[in-house]
């Protein structure tokens, strides 16, 4: 797997992963979740490519407080490789790089095989309630 910065000539093979792997919810309009981002820190929106198809994204940020991992995906074909854990290694590496503390991530309830892959790599489940308001809608 190759890691690169996502491009806009990206946006259908993205798109397409986040569908393949369930990611993709009625509100929240991929399309805009990427315009979204390529105006914020554009540089940490990340795609995995084997023989230049796309097959992992992940998007991360961070506030000066926090880093959030959204979309992280590996195509169904190509799970159990290694390439996701390789790409949430390489934002790791570049929030620290920007002096963040903390990551956070969010995952559905439900989602055992998610739990025990954020686990694998030392993630825990913090003593919080996630709570969240739509201000714009899709």
């Amino acid at each position: 797997m190759i890691m690169r910065p996502f491009n806009a000539a990206d946006t259908d093979a993205v798109v397409q992963l986040w569908t393949d792997c369930g990611l993709t919810r009625p509100q929240n309009n991929p399309l805009v979740d990427i315009e979204r981002k390529l105006a914020v820190q554009p540089e940490l929106f990340l795609v995995g490519t084997v023989q230049d198809a796309v097959m992992g994204s992940i998007m991360a940020g961070y506030d000066g407080h926090r880093g959030w991992v959204n979309y992280l995906a590996v195509s169904p074909e190509h799970q159990g490789a290694g390439f996701g854990r390789r790409l949430m290694g390489e934002v790791e590496r570049l929030l620290l790089k920007r002096g963040c503390p903390k990551v956070n991530l969010q995952i559905r309830a439900g989602n055992e095989r998610a739990i025990a892959f954020y686990r694998a790599l030392g993630y825990a489940a913090d003593e919080a309630v996630s709570f969240g308001k739509r201000i714009i809608p899709d």
